[in-house]
């Protein structure tokens, strides 16, 4: 984007932001007779009463996730596109090197029925798969929670235990270390195998180093990302097949047509 494209840019954001304020004050002025549409600005980061999420500075924070209250989070732990973590009547605390993957919900509550206070506590180096949902329980360190798992308030997972994807762990359960639940209500299964324990202590080193390149890519600025958007489309390639289906015909540049005589003599010297 030139001078020019970065002038027209910044004047189009400040008026719009000028539309906005002159709504506010115009809708103040009419009283209890406007019409107000509620904005929403998306905070990934925020307070709740007095509490307020305290993350380590090398946490990964996905920009559509939200963070809310009472919150803590360990050094290389990745908090995923589409995540909430509520933190607002009682305290969430999450290790270092956990993952909490796209769309999964972490809550809380105050206490059970017997009065039992139920944070959600998660370990290191433990991995929560796609939209799981935690619900004041704990997971121990190097555990294992698939994809649309349920943890329900008091269910404890110990470390290297497995929850399968899909399972509805029921309040007050208890999975022990080297076991897989599954099912809903979730049960015993069978015990892990040495590979899969290993599996889950690389899939959390595997979503740490994955989560610095999403990091370095939503870090980008605006004119980085523009820049990047130039090269990919002068040096795009389509293969012959793609071509085809879209009924396109491309031609060779002149420029890199070679002549025979070249190709011949390369031919020789190749043979």
């Amino acid at each position: 984007m030139g001078t020019l494209g970065k002038a027209i840019y910044s004047v189009g954001f400040w008026i719009r932001e000028t539309g906005q304020a002159l709504d506010r004050l115009g809708c103040r002025l009419q009283g209890s007779y406007y019409f107000q549409e509620q904005l929403s600005r998306h905070r990934t980061l925020m307070n709740v009463f007095d509490k307020a999420p305290v993350i380590d500075k090398d946490v990964f924070v996905a920009p559509s996730a939200s963070i809310i209250g009472d919150i803590q989070i360990g050094r290389g732990s990745s908090i995923w596109y589409g995540c909430v973590l509520r933190g607002d009547v009682n305290n969430i605390s999450i290790g270092a090197g956990t993952n909490i993957q796209d769309n999964s919900l972490v809550h809380v509550a105050k206490s059970n029925l017997s009065g039992k206070v139920l944070p959600t506590i998660i370990g290191d180096n433990v991995t929560v798969g796609h939209s799981a949902v935690l619900h004041g329980c704990t997971v121990e360190d190097e555990a294992f929670v698939g994809m649309g798992a349920t943890l329900l308030d008091g269910a404890y997972v110990e470390k290297h235990a497995m929850v399968a994807a899909g399972a509805l762990v029921r309040q007050n359960t208890r999975v022990p270390c080297g076991e897989v639940w599954g099912g809903n209500p979730a049960k015993f299964l069978r015990k892990l195998t040495e590979e899969e324990m290993a599996f889950i202590s690389q899939s959390a080193v595997n979503y740490s180093n994955l989560a610095q390149v999403h990091a370095a890519e939503n870090a980008k600025s605006f004119d980085e990302i523009e820049f990047e958007k130039v090269l990919r489309k002068k040096f795009a390639h389509r293969d012959e097949e793609y071509d085809s289906m879209l009924g396109v015909v491309r031609e060779t540049p002149s420029e890199l047509i070679l002549p025979d005589n070249i190709l011949q003599d390369k031919l020789q010297k190749a043979t």
